[in-house]
């Protein structure tokens, strides 16, 4: 099945070379293997992008990070997150908001990368702005792409991160945008209004439920 994970993986692999530069300053690797040390690093991790955005008040970034997850790695929001452009971004940029119950998969990491960049890092909450913009498609790829980009920075992530990702997703993005395309025409959803309480549901199993989608 193609995924945009998938789609991605040539393009980090393109950029290796950027991959083996101080990305260790970034990253800690979660504790997978033991669900009660996941749920810890989890929440520190989300603390962690919470005490971000709220430093970032005054920035282009607002709205906690608070996420559900099926027992797949998909991931669903359960407050609003936004960001609007800086001064300098206004004349060719417009806020966007993501809503309640919009599914991510986080950041599209190949698993090849992960000692270096784990989905699910600080850059998570520009990867599901990000993964919304793709989705929806009501700017351009380009323009999703730097948007992209913006919101690492209001982050302040490393530089060299941010441009690794950046440029996997210029790369290797133009299928994912495509697929994304092809799945709404044919009917499939990504904004939630009902969540699951059985934390074996996956996401294969919650979409083709009646009744869960706005």
């Amino acid at each position: 099945m193609l995924t945009r994970r998938v789609v991605l993986g040539g393009a980090f692999a393109s950029s290796s070379s950027l991959l083996t530069m101080s990305c260790a300053a970034q990253q800690t690797v979660a504790p997978y293997a033991d669900p009660v040390a996941a749920d810890k690093w989890m929440r520190a991790w989300i603390d962690a992008a919470n005490k971000q955005t709220s430093t970032n008040a005054t920035k282009a970034v607002n709205g906690a990070l608070h996420l559900g997850r099926f027992a797949d790695p998909m991931y669903f929001l359960h407050q609003t997150i936004g960001w609007k452009p800086n001064a300098d971004q206004a004349v060719s940029y417009k806020a966007v908001p993501v809503p309640v119950g919009f599914v991510t998969d986080l950041a599209s990491v190949p698993r090849a990368f992960w000692s270096l960049l784990r989905p699910d890092g600080v850059y998570s909450w520009a990867a599901i702005l990000h993964d919304y913009l793709y989705w929806e498609q009501f700017v351009s790829r380009p323009q999703a792409d730097e948007i992209f980009r913006f919101a690492m920075q209001d982050f302040k992530i490393e530089p060299t991160v941010i441009e690794t990702l950046y440029l996997a997703v210029r790369t290797g993005g133009e299928s994912a945008w495509t697929t994304n395309a092809e799945l709404k025409a044919k009917g499939e959803r990504r904004l939630l209004k009902l969540f699951p309480d059985d934390p074996t549901t996956t996401w294969a199993e919650w979409k083709v439920r009646p009744g869960v989608f706005g």
